[in-house]
């Protein structure tokens, strides 16, 4: 298992949950290395991919974390919710898969860069 850090977006997010939700997915996100390599329907996280980099995302019932592998750290850049990514894909009338969207989407990309810059917590 690897270990998760929080930056102060991404901290401020889940901290703004309820704790029942703040519960449920923090026992739910766990990251191991074997997860990362999954293929196909067993896939445990979608990623997303720019300029050599790659993000991981984890979908809870509500919630979607976003986050990068570094050594033996998880770091994670925002937690937000679910109707939020189906918003801009419903409008933007997309047909293609969600983390091909995100791929190309100039707004993800400055929200996650917004997580990236975030001090750690």
């Amino acid at each position: 298992m690897l270990q998760i850090i929080f930056n102060e977006i991404s901290a401020a997010e889940i901290s703004s949950l309820n704790t029942i939700d703040q519960l449920e997915l923090l026992n739910q996100f766990k990251v191991k290395h074997e997860d990362l390599d999954q293929t196909g329907d067993e896939k445990t996280f979608g990623t997303i991919e720019r300029d050599g980099g790659k993000l991981y995302r984890y979908k809870s019932k509500d919630y979607r974390i976003y986050f990068e592998v570094t050594n033996k750290n998880v770091i994670v850049h925002r937690v937000v919710h679910k109707n939020t990514l189906k918003d801009f894909l419903f409008r933007s009338n997309l047909p293609v898969s969600e983390d091909k969207a995100l791929s190309e989407s100039k707004n993800f990309w400055k929200l996650i860069e917004e997580g990236e810059k975030a001090q750690k917590v």
